[in-house]
Order: C-alpha cells, then sequence, then structure tokens
C-alpha cells in the first residue's frame, strides 16, 4: 500500500534525530560514545528496585534490566519489550500482513496525537465516530481540520452512515483520508462493535482508500469470550493503525501504550518522538517487562480476564440500579466492556 496521499507535509519533512541515530550503536560491546550525551551510569544512585505484587510475589529490576531503566534508551523502547508486545499481537491479532512494527508510547495517546498530526494537512476532513473520546476530539479541534462526524448506534460505527458521508462527497481533494474510532467498550457510550459490523466499516475503508485508527484501550476488558477479533486481525491491506494501552490494564500512572501498524507508518511516528519526548519512560518500560515477564503470555490473560470480571460485576450492580430507578425516564446502551461499566450513557426517553 502506498502512503504518499496520506502522510501530512510536516511529517513528510521529519527525519530522525542525528543524536537519536546513534542510539542502535551504543548497544555494541566496548562502545564508547563522545557525543551522545550519556550520563555517567556510575552517578546514578540506584542499585536495584524491587517490586512486591499483591500476591507477594517479588521482582528485582537489577543488572542490564536497571542499567537500561536508568539510562537514555531506543525511540520505539525498549527491544524486549517490543518483541514481547510483538508475540503478543500475533497470538491476539496475528495480522495477515506480517510487515509490521511495534512502538511503545507515553500512554496510547501519546502515540494517537502523533499519528494524527502525521497524516493531517491544513485543510483535511478527519472522520470521527459521534460520540467520540473527549480527549482526542479536544486534541483534534487544535488542528487545521474539520471533524466530520459518523453517526453511531448500540454496535458503534453505522456503517450506512459512513457510506453516505463518502459517497456523497463533493470532490475528491478533500475526501477524509482517515477514520477515528474506539470499537471496543466505547468512551462514553461503553457499546462494542461486534466482528460483522467492523467488517462492514472496513470494507468501506477499502473502498474509499481509508487508513482506521483503531484506540481500543479497552479491548482486553470485554465482557464475552471469546474476545470479539480486532481491525487489526483482518487488515488485509495493512490501513489499520491499533493503539493499545496498559493503562486499563496495568497501571494508568506507567504511562505505557503501543502502537501496531504498517513499518513506513510507526516509522514516521518514531521520526516525531525523536525530536519531542525522545523515548518512553525506561523505567516504567522495566518494571512492565519484569512483571510481564515474570507472567509470561499465560499469565498476562490470566490477568486480564481477572481484570475484566471485575468491572463485569461493577456494570451489573450498576445497572441494577438504573433499572430500579431511571427506568421510564432514560434509555441506555449496555456496556459490554471496559471501566465504564459503572457509569450509563443515558438518553431521555424519545430522543
Amino acid at each position: 500500500m502506498d502512503y504518499t496521499h496520506f502522510i501530512s507535509e510536516r511529517s513528510k519533512q521529519r527525519v530522525v534525530s542525528p543524536i537519536r541515530a546513534l542510539n542502535p550503536l551504543l548497544g555494541i560491546p566496548g562502545m564508547i560514545t563522545l557525543g551522545a550525551g550519556n550520563p555517567n551510569p556510575t552517578t546514578f544512585p540506584y542499585e536495584s528496585f524491587q517490586l512486591t505484587l499483591k500476591n507477594g510475589e517479588k521482582l528485582s529490576i537489577e543488572g542490564k534490566l536497571l542499567e537500561d531503566a536508568l539510562q537514555y534508551g531506543p525511540t520505539a523502547g525498549l527491544p524486549a519489550l517490543r518483541s514481547w508486545l510483538r508475540e503478543l499481537q500475533i497470538m491476539e491479532h496475528n495480522p495477515p500482513h506480517k510487515n509490521f512494527e511495534i512502538s511503545v508510547g507515553t500512554g496510547s495517546q501519546d502515540l494517537i496525537t502523533k499519528a494524527l498530526e502525521m497524516f493531517i494537512t491544513p485543510g483535511d476532513n478527519v472522520l470521527v465516530e459521534n460520540p467520540a473520546y473527549t480527549g482526542i476530539v479536544s486534541f483534534l479541534r487544535t488542528l487545521p481540520c474539520k471533524l466530520i462526524d459518523v453517526a453511531t448506534d448500540a454496535d458503534g460505527i453505522v456503517p450506512l452512515s459512513l457510506e453516505h458521508v463518502l459517497s456523497t462527497w463533493h470532490d475528491l481533494v478533500s475526501i477524509p483520508k482517515i477514520l477515528y474510532t474506539v470499537p471496543t467498550g466505547s468512551n462514553p457510550t461503553g457499546v462494542s462493535a461486534p466482528l460483522k459490523r467492523k467488517r462492514e466499516v472496513y470494507e468501506i475503508a477499502r473502498r474509499y482508500n481509508i487508513i482506521i485508527l483503531e484506540d481500543d484501550p479497552y479491548y482486553y476488558l470485554q465482557f464475552t469470550k471469546p474476545r470479539t477479533p480486532s481491525y487489526l486481525s483482518f487488515d488485509v491491506d495493512a490501513r489499520v493503525l491499533r493503539f493499545d494501552s496498559m493503562s486499563k490494564i496495568l497501571s494508568a500512572g506507567m504511562r505505557l501504550g503501543w502502537v501496531t501498524g504498517p513499518k513506513q507508518l510507526i516509522e514516521r511516528i518514531d521520526f516525531h518522538t525523536s525530536v519531542s519526548n525522545l523515548q518512553p519512560s525506561s523505567i516504567s518500560q522495566a518494571i512492565a517487562l519484569a512483571l510481564l515477564t515474570h507472567w509470561g503470555h499465560t499469565g498476562f490473560f490470566a490477568h486480564v480476564d481477572k481484570v475484566s470480571r471485575f468491572y463485569e460485576e461493577k456494570r451489573d450492580v450498576f445497572l441494577r440500579c438504573a433499572e430500579r430507578r431511571l427506568k421510564g425516564l432514560a434509555e441506555w446502551a449496555v456496556p459490554t466492556a471496559g471501566e465504564y461499566g459503572e457509569s450509563l450513557w443515558l438518553c431521555r426517553d424519545g430522543e
């Protein structure tokens, strides 16, 4: 797939920072750099980090992992963490196109905003489901673009609405190039798109050459099993950028997320990072890596299943309260995923 048409002029001018380009060379045994600006690690006051899990198990961050945690690191994240996440994406989503890359960011929103700046040229039109996550909508309103609403219902984006917007567009020059969606446990409605609906949306994206930004922080908090497949899982064209988050399943304060997608696009996000915040926190990455390595993928899946059951139970309590107090006064869709099972998107009856 040719992405030239999608990349903004600003992003086309981005190249990797010369200093950051040296980073891969620093891992060569015996390499001494005089130009990278790395502080001497002997001046750091830390000997090790000790983590105690809720079940009493203890983890240590020391040796090479501690060295990596305390020093400047790769723009896209620690190689061992990216390798673990790549294995996870193959196990869970198995993308049809194998030329995909992963980049770790300071939370998924960090990566989404960089992706949006990569795509949006002044005057562009951007497809956004309505209602949509206010954090991204607020960011988009600071960019020189127009937001084009796409209707949603209890199953997420309405394909007829998306088709209508694109089929009736007045000219090919300004037709939208990207679609932003939260397909699982959407914030604020809590609804999730079933596989059939996702496939319909994807086919429309193929016909009109749209890139899908799949913002999916609640994917592992689905209340029904097996989990509904992602857009990434059937992305035969490599037109999906998928954003995952550790905030909802490990810790929000770690500020870690990751993006999966075509190498050509991930590279441009990394170019942006290399001249802005340089990298995600190596300490947060080391904590996550120590835990995920300890668990293995089997332990990770067991953990997220436990978290999803927790929120499902909260949702059920909230629904019983709503039935008692709000029935006849308002309507709502039953949340099928996410932490927003403890709240409802309410509409007054008849509206």
